[in-house]
């Protein structure tokens, strides 16, 4: 269980949810990130003193641009199947196709698939082992 601030606070790493619920926690986090941009884009247009503090804080900036933009990451693991797949937004540019495409090269490498598969193994093996 967590709160919708854990997602953002550093408390999570990953959520796990239904795809509905997570693609309107997804879907809602776009929306407002979008707001925010628009927002501070609109207010740094309609005074000097708004300009001068953009400028100062144009680093931060920018670092809040990265950090809250899907292509960055490319998508997410689809859990379930037997391999590495990629969800990636109905919008994905070019660069989020590519950085998609690096995600799945490195589950391979790191052996995502083969991790979860002995970790659901296990946890049956000690399923099995508390019935008896």
């Amino acid at each position: 269980y967590v709160e919708g601030t854990d997602m953002y606070n550093g408390r999570t790493d990953v959520v796990v949810s239904d795809g509905f619920v997570g693609n309107i926690a997804l879907k809602i986090s776009e929306g407002v990130a979008d707001l925010i941009f628009e927002f501070f884009r609109d207010g740094i247009q309609k005074s000097m003193k708004a300009k001068m503090g953009y400028i100062l804080l144009k680093d931060l900036f920018k670092e809040f641009q990265k950090k809250a933009d899907y292509s960055e990451t490319g998508g997410a693991p689809l859990l379930g199947v037997d391999g590495v797949s990629i969800i990636c937004h109905g919008k994905s540019n070019a660069k989020a196709v590519r950085n998609a495409i690096l995600l799945a090269k490195k589950f391979v490498e790191k052996g995502l698939r083969e991790s979860i598969s002995e970790t659901m193994r296990d946890h049956q093996s000690i399923q099995k082992a508390k019935e008896t």
